[in-house]
């Protein structure tokens, strides 16, 4: 059986998980405004997903099971002087949206934030209850 998870394990996986999400984001924006020559090939937004990870101690914290792609379809732009354009004039760009991704990307800034606070409540309460020994 293994130890139940610490303040520390919980505050820490879950920073890892928004790790993955506030990268996924930076990743999206990046793309924003790129454009493909067809809609296969265009960028779609990545979005992880994620699950509850549980201890036998009722403790639980999250973890990213996997990142696909959004279900945001690309946008067809006719553009004929584009260089990428296909046989009819036409480029796709990117299914991402911008405002979307960045609202995303504070609120993944806000829940790292909250969990370092996590973190830094848990060593204060740690180093506290070692010096009342003293």
């Amino acid at each position: 059986m293994a130890a139940p998870m610490s303040a520390f394990d919980i505050a820490g996986r879950a920073m890892s998980a928004q790790l993955v999400r506030l990268n996924t984001t930076a990743s999206n924006l990046a793309n924003a405004g790129s454009v493909a020559s067809s809609k296969e090939g265009a960028f779609r937004a990545l979005k992880p997903i994620f699950s509850s990870v549980a201890d036998g101690a009722g403790n639980a914290t999250v973890k990213v099971d996997q990142v696909v792609a959004a279900p945001i379809e690309p946008t067809k732009r006719h553009d004929p002087n584009h260089p990428m354009a296909d046989k009819n004039g036409d480029v796709w760009l990117a299914g991402v949206d911008s405002a979307a991704e960045m609202i995303e990307m504070l609120e993944t800034a806000r829940q790292y934030q909250n969990n370092v606070q996590v973190m830094q409540t848990a060593k204060t309460l740690t180093l506290d209850t070692l010096r009342l020994g003293k």
